[in-house]
């Protein structure tokens, strides 16, 4: 039996085929899950023709994480369609161009709130959408990118990160006693259309293949779909709050 034999999994973040989402998606499907994905705004369309490289086409709907009526919609249709949830993956992050650069002191709150918003406080939302239909436990798994030290240029991103790893905890915390695991997985720097957006990735890039014990391909996420299909899964029955590294190892290494 596959590893996610008659799951069914709602997979946000999938832009293009080289979103760490899609590989979640595809690898998802190949162990058995049903899945279906969401997009928003100008980037539906482009979730919508990545759909179709995944076999079977999974069906997209709209989710906009800050806007409660889309999450209510979503949770209705999917009790419609399921009937119930057993998993969800949250790939959701945006910061102005503000929050990101040089300059940790240019954004003022507005543009701080969004990255907050939009890159923290959205995998409440997502819970809000997904645990009322996990009747018989379920998982949440959210990527991050390790919020535990500063790095250089992500700013307020990494702010965001640190908000989500919090968060991840205290879900833990909260949806524990029905059953509902929420877990984080910490990848390596990759080449996302996310990462483009990063001031100076290229110095990431240099740092990590040097440094990780394992070495690190930031065109490979095969490991970052693998820990995530792997949480969603009932193999870790009992592992909630925690943040798995796929990062070859560097975030064991001092200085």
């Amino acid at each position: 039996m596959a590893l996610l034999t008659s799951k069914r999994l709602l997979i946000t973040g999938v832009l293009t085929d080289d979103s760490l989402a899609f590989g979640v998606a595809k690898l998802a499907q190949q162990e058995g899950a049903e899945v279906v994905l969401t997009g928003f705004g100008r980037g539906l369309r482009l979730t919508q023709r990545t759909a179709r490289k995944l076999d079977p086409v999974p069906d997209v709907y709209e989710l906009d994480v800050t806007d409660p009526a889309h999450g209510a919609a979503l949770r209705d249709t999917l009790a419609e369609r399921w009937g119930g949830v057993d998993g969800a993956l949250h790939a959701v992050g945006f910061a102005p161009e503000t929050c990101l650069g040089e300059d940790f002191m240019a954004p003022d709150w507005d543009d701080v709130s969004v990255a907050l918003h939009v890159s923290a406080y959205s995998l409440r939302s997502l819970s809000d959408i997904v645990t009322p239909l996990m009747a018989d436990g379920g998982s949440l798994v959210g990527l991050t990118f390790d919020a535990t030290v500063s790095w250089p240029a992500y700013n307020w991103m990494g702010v965001a990160k640190a908000a989500l790893e919090s968060l991840n905890r205290y879900l833990a915390r909260e949806l524990g006693p029905k059953g509902i695991r929420c877990n984080l997985v910490a990848a390596g720097p990759m080449k996302t259309i996310a990462a483009k957006s990063i001031p100076g990735f290229a110095a990431f890039e240099e740092e990590w293949t040097k440094r990780a014990p394992l070495g690190w391909d930031v065109t490979d996420a095969e490991g970052v779909s693998k820990a995530c299909v792997a949480l969603l899964s009932d193999w870790f029955p009992h592992t909630t709050g925690s943040i798995i590294h796929v990062d070859g190892g560097y975030h064991s290494i001092g200085a």
